[in-house]
């Protein structure tokens, strides 16, 4: 910047390119260049470092009628309204929180420098916020803390929808809410829930009740310990059985009449099928193999509840979706051998989803497996039996 005299109205300076930019004497105010579109003001920073280059301030409505509060520091932060990845905010205690008509943007990553800590913001992203999500939906998500579970929250969060963790790990269900609440903005609440607690299923169930009259629910938990250890003791046995069956019978069976008593109420309103059901099996309750059969009968009786009830759920709009996935990248599947075309998390969510999206009853993930199982599915039992599969 090259000064000149201050009696004039107006300072010659050299903007980044080498033209000539204007800048006023009487309002001191610096007009950034190489800047697309109208360029806003900045607030004056006498004595502090100019703005960073990787960084965009647009204008999306003029202030409010108050004066000027000052600004803060940013480094490299997306509001929760704004799409991608969002960072935090530095650590300004005692200051005021950025104006609400300012957008950052970044166009380019800060250069690396450590952390400076963060701030709590106000009103960013929906934090206060009361009932469903932005688009009227809300997701209960049953075992909260597998990795399938929390991509599904993720997306649904994305998408508008708020959110309910339900699991046991109330510490990591809390770390997952704050997460999901940065990144999309959407109200995520946690409820305690144990697939083996039969008789706290209700409590649940009257949560759900008071929370919201559009009701989703995603379940995803489950138990798969190895069959070399169901053979060895049946108490294994057992609690794979009533992890994988009888815990998700019990909730579902008590959220099926809140199910039907919300679509119902709606069918005046708006269409059917508002109300969904997503239920996480696996391909391995297609047919009883010598490695997992334990496991595998529990999904496999799982599958065909699910039949019956999306049977009796179809009369009142609310649709009920079978998932079976193959090989996932979870704890569950962590360390097994002979794993082979493992999907992450974040794909399975996605492509249920697009499912959701299609009205779909029984889906693959990823879909390559409903090739897989119709060949295992058609193996006369004969052969299939020496099978080491």
């Amino acid at each position: 910047m090259i000064p000149a005299s201050h009696n004039n109205d107006t300072v010659p300076v050299l903007d980044r390119d080498g033209g000539p930019a204007r800048l006023s004497a009487r309002s001191p105010r610096v007009i950034p260049s190489g800047l697309d579109g109208d360029r806003s003001r900045l607030p004056s920073d006498a004595g502090r470092a100019p703005p960073r280059p990787w960084l965009r301030v647009h204008e999306d409505a003029g202030p409010p009628s108050r004066p000027d509060t000052g600004d803060v520091s940013v480094s490299g932060l997306r509001p929760s309204s704004v799409n991608g990845d969002r960072s935090r905010l530095p650590s300004d205690a005692g200051r005021a929180h950025p104006r609400p008509w300012l957008r950052v943007h970044e166009d380019a990553g800060p250069p690396s420098r450590p952390d400076t800590g963060d701030v709590s913001v106000s009103g960013l992203g929906g934090m206060s916020r009361s009932g469903p999500g932005e688009n009227g939906q809300t997701w209960l998500i049953l075992g909260a803390s597998s990795a399938i579970a929390r991509a599904f929250a993720l997306a649904a969060g994305e998408r508008g929808a708020a959110v309910l963790l339900a699991g046991r790990d109330r510490e990591d269900l809390e770390r997952t809410a704050a997460d999901i609440r940065v990144r999309t903005g959407v109200r995520v609440d946690v409820v305690p829930f144990d697939a083996l607690d039969y008789a706290g299923h209700d409590a649940t169930v009257a949560l759900c009740r008071e929370q919201t009259d559009s009701l989703n629910v995603f379940l995803a938990f489950g138990l798969m310990p190895s069959q070399d250890d169901c053979d060895a003791s049946f108490e294994a046995v057992r609690q794979t059985l009533e992890t994988n069956y009888l815990g998700a019978v019990s909730i579902l069976s008590r959220l099926a009449p809140l199910l039907e008593t919300q679509c119902q109420s709606r069918m005046g309103q708006s269409q059917m099928g508002q109300n969904r059901v997503v239920v996480v099996g696996s391909v391995a309750g297609d047919r009883g193999r010598l490695k997992n059969y334990v496991y595998g009968s529990a999904k496999a009786g799982l599958h065909t509840y699910l039949q019956g009830l999306r049977a009796r759920l179809c009369r009142t709009g609310v649709s009920v979706l079978t998932v079976k996935p193959g090989f996932v990248d979870t704890a569950m599947t962590w360390g097994l051998p002979g794993l082979f075309l493992v999907a992450s998390p974040t794909t399975v969510a996605q492509a249920i989803f697009r499912h959701l999206d299609r009205g779909r009853d029984v889906v693959y993930v990823p879909g390559f497996w409903y090739f897989i199982m119709l060949i295992l599915r058609h193996i006369p039992e004969r052969i299939f039996k020496r099978l080491s599969l």
